[in-house]
């Protein structure tokens, strides 16, 4: 919640210890500004989805290009 608009990325912390002590899907968000966030959340967190809103809503990230981008790092994506 601290990170959220932020846009300096996710709260990598929280989310790891949140997603390694439940056994229901986690969904990193507030923060995201960059691609390279989402991949950080996904490879240092056991998140199954991460969100953003306002960098797809003002069109600083085209969520195809985020999409390919996950892609290549070799991160499943939907």
């Amino acid at each position: 919640m601290n990170n959220d608009g932020t846009k300096s990325g996710f709260s990598l912390d929280i989310t790891a210890q949140v997603s390694r002590s439940v056994n229901i899907p986690v969904i990193a968000s507030g923060g995201a500004g960059s691609m390279e966030h989402f991949s950080q959340v996904f490879f240092n967190t056991e998140c199954s989805a991460a969100l953003a809103a306002s960098i797809f809503h003002f069109g600083e990230i085209d969520i195809r290009e985020l999409k390919k981008y996950l892609k290549h790092q070799g991160i499943a994506i939907r």
